[in-house]
């Protein structure tokens, strides 16, 4: 998979989580984040390109904001 293919692909999941988090659906925002943050997880274990893993870190601090948002509104 290309990294433009997986960075609009998290942006679309994060979005996603976004939508069920404004609906209050936090459940499935968390099963989703959860799926997102192994998949940048996977990400930062096969690579060494030092671009690449700089942008996948922004996605983690998101996926993690994300996180503490769900905890909070629980």
């Amino acid at each position: 998979m290309g990294e433009n293919t997986t960075f609009e692909q998290l942006k679309r999941n994060i979005q996603a989580v976004i939508d069920l988090l404004a609906i209050r659906k936090l459940k499935e925002a968390n099963n989703r984040l959860q799926s997102i943050q192994e998949h940048i997880e996977a990400i930062l274990d096969t690579t060494s390109d030092d671009l690449l893993l700089v942008e996948v870190s922004k996605y983690q601090i998101l996926v993690q904001h994300l996180q503490q948002k769900i905890f909070q509104s629980e």
